[in-house]
Formats: structure tokens, sequence, C-alpha cells
């Protein structure tokens, strides 16, 4: 019997190796196909010279930038910014979205409002925040918590509302604490919902932060995209955008494997 198990163990294992290279092998094919349809497209002549620049030109580009210390310092701007406003955004939203959970009468007055401005799209705060912290980081960070703060916020909420109300009543019989009840019976339940907010406001953080340093800056990884736009460096605009796609690429990686082990656990 034994024996049995351990032979089923080392098909089903021989099937999962395999389906994990055929997958390797699916994505492997699909770069290389889009590689060469990009190569086509900028040497078919369709399209205005220098809109789509051969890779030829982009991956040389890239590297440039990446030896480039002033282009580092662009990144450590952005990456300041949307570190800082993520973490302001993403605290106050969980802590706001744990007390519309725990008080229902609140929420009622509260949850429209936040609703509403969940779907407005960000960009139109943005003169706001430049009136309000200027045209520097302040702005950029202020973005990136609004960004932030709504997906964690309603993320945080709605998991809270999955709480059993029963385990509650069972705390405060056994007098425990408010603070008790939120360690012990709230944050066990809510941390799936949060690191789905977590991962949806990082993304969306980022994407504040370009788009503000894109439309007034004087520093970040917005600002280097904008100029190349203005001088029609395409080449280098396109370096920089692949640079960020593949930033962006491994912090959702990241995010998505912390989510994963921390759901294991709970």
């Amino acid at each position: 019997m034994a024996a049995s198990r351990l032979a089923r163990s080392s098909a089903g294992g021989g099937k999962g190796s395999s389906r994990a290279a055929q997958v390797l092998s699916v994505q492997i094919a699909t770069f290389v196909a889009v590689w060469a349809a990009w190569e086509a497209l900028s040497r078919s002549g369709l399209l205005f010279e220098g809109v789509v620049p051969s890779s030829l030109a982009v991956f040389p580009a890239i590297l440039e930038h990446l030896l480039d210390p002033v282009f580092w310092d662009h990144m450590g701007r952005t990456a300041y910014e949307v570190v800082a406003g993520f973490a302001l955004g993403a605290s106050v939203g969980a802590a706001l979205g744990l007390l519309l959970g725990m008080r229902r009468f609140l929420a009622a007055v509260l949850e429209p409002y936040i609703n509403y401005l969940a779907a407005t799209p960000k960009i139109v705060f943005l003169p706001i925040m430049m009136v309000m912290f200027g045209v520097g980081a302040g702005s950029k960070i202020a973005m990136a918590a609004i960004s932030a703060f709504f997906p964690v916020a309603v993320s945080v909420y709605r998991g809270t509302l999955q709480v059993n109300p029963v385990h509650v009543r069972v705390a405060r019989s056994f007098k425990a604490s408010q603070w008790k009840i939120v360690k012990s019976v709230y944050l066990p339940s809510i941390v799936p919902p949060l690191l789905t907010g977590l991962r949806l406001g990082l993304g969306v953080a980022i994407v504040g932060t370009l788009l503000a340093e894109i439309k007034l800056a004087n520093k970040g990884l917005g600002y280097v995209v904008i100029q190349h736009y203005n001088f029609f460096r395409t080449a280098d605009m396109y370096a920089v955008l692949i640079i960020i796609f593949v930033i962006a690429v491994g912090i959702n990686t990241l995010m998505d494997r912390l989510a994963t082990r921390f759901s294991h656990k709970v």
C-alpha cells in the first residue's frame, strides 16, 4: 500500500512538472510572438517613423538608463512617494474599514460617500493636492495615499462584515475588552480581504504617483517619461515604460506570494 501511494505521488508530481513545462513553453512562445510583432510593426512603415521604435534601439536605452545615476535618483524619488503615500493611505483605510464594520450606524452614514468616491478617477483630485501640498513630493504622496485609501478601506470593511457575530458575542460574554475583540476576532478574519486590498491599493498608488509626476513634477519616473515624450525620444520613453512595467510585475508577484503565505497561516 505504501508503494502504491508512492507511485501515485510520483505520477502526480510528474504531471505537475509536465504542466509547468507546458505553461513555461507557452509563455516563452507568447513573449517571442509579441517581440516579433513589435519588430514587424516598427519596420513595416505603417506608422510614422519613431512611433514604435525597434527593440534594437529600446533595449540599449534600457541599459543606458540603468547605468545612469541620475535615473536612479528619479527612481528613488518615485519609490519614496509611492511607499510614503501607500503606507499613509493603506493604514488610514484599514483603520476606517475596520471601524465601519464594527459600527454599523456609522457605516450606514458613510458607506454611500465612500462607494461614490471610490469609483471616481483619482486624477480629478490632483489639482486640489497641488494647491494644498505644492508641486513637489507632497502632492504625489497625497495622490498615492488617496489612491490606496479606497481599495483598502472597502476591502477591509467588506471583510469585517463577514465576521461571525456569534464570535463577537461570545468574546463579550467573557468580558473581553474592545481591543481584545479586535485583536482576537476581527483581525484574524480580515487578513485575506486586507491582503487583497493592499495589492489593489499598491497598484493604484503607483499609477496615481506616476500620473501626478507626468502632469507636473521636476523629478521622478513620470517626469522622465514625459520629458522623453516632449523631445520625441521615443526609444528612451519606451525604455523607461518597460522598466516601470518590470518593476510593477515584480512588486505584484511579491505581494501575491506574501498574500498566499499569510492566507495559509490563517
